[in-house]
């Protein structure tokens, strides 16, 4: 069996708090912070609305799934991942094996809040009202629930205890 490396991903629906919980973690542990999707930027050179538009959702994901790979050779790292890593290219069972994987959970409503604010940057919402953005919502998470809960740890994303979450990946990790 694999020994898993000290690293942690924080996986959950857009929207949810992975960047900002992300850094805070990485904080209190004292380890290095990465955001998928800005280091996929930088290996492209272009703004992730950009690779969507002009190169598509597949060429995007095939970078993901290549840079996820290249930042997790550093160890004692949290990486926070796309909405979408975890349910492309094997990517959430590369994450399995490879450290420890926390799904920060919101609900639908939860969700829609949150990005009804900041539609304009996200792709895959862009352009839609109020109504379809909770229908995609709801199909989307729907869709993507059967990877997010393989997580290691599952917690509430709208309201994230990082002391708790400190712990947990501290007895995880059998960090001391």
């Amino acid at each position: 069996m694999m020994t898993r490396n000290r690293i942690i991903y924080i996986i959950g629906f857009m929207g949810s708090g992975k960047s900002t919980t992300g850094r805070k973690l990485a904080s209190l542990l004292g380890w290095s912070f990465n955001d998928l999707d800005r280091a996929v930027e930088k290996r492209v050179g272009k703004k992730i609305t950009e690779i969507f538009s002009e190169d598509g959702e597949e060429y995007f994901r095939n970078m993901e799934s290549v840079t996820l790979r290249d930042l997790d050779a550093v160890s004692d790292t949290v990486i926070s991942t796309g909405g979408g890593t975890p349910c492309h290219s094997g990517n959430m069972d590369h994450m399995l094996s490879s450290g420890i994987t926390v799904y920060l959970k919101l609900t639908p409503p939860q969700l829609k809040a949150r990005l009804v604010h900041s539609r304009t940057e996200r792709p895959l919402i862009k352009g839609l009202d109020n109504e379809l953005i909770m229908d995609f919502i709801e199909n989307k998470l729907a869709e993507r629930e059967p990877w997010y809960k393989k997580a290691d740890i599952i917690i509430d994303g709208f309201d994230a205890d990082l002391p708790s979450l400190q712990k947990k990946v501290i007895a995880r990790l059998d960090l001391r």
